[in-house]
């Protein structure tokens, strides 16, 4: 089971092979968000608080997509549940 702050391997996508922690999961939707991996950039309206712009941030990739790294450095396919 994939967890906040859990150190996960990409097995497919434009980030394959590269590695990262989890920041925040979407149990629902199966899906989690790895810190530095599927960057999307964000148009940004500029208000009264803050400046507008272009913000890169990462975005959701599914849990099926992920590889779960243990300590000792056994990569653990960990899949969707029905």
């Amino acid at each position: 089971m994939i967890k906040k702050g859990n150190k996960v391997k990409i097995l497919n996508g434009k980030d394959k092979k590269k590695e990262g922690e989890v920041i925040e999961v979407d149990r629902p939707n199966n899906r989690a968000k790895v810190k530095g991996i599927n960057m999307v950039k964000k148009h940004v309206k500029t208000t009264k608080e803050k400046k507008g712009g272009i913000i890169p941030k990462e975005n959701f990739i599914h849990i099926s997509n992920l590889a779960l790294i243990s300590e000792k450095t056994k990569v653990k396919k960990v899949g969707a549940k029905k």
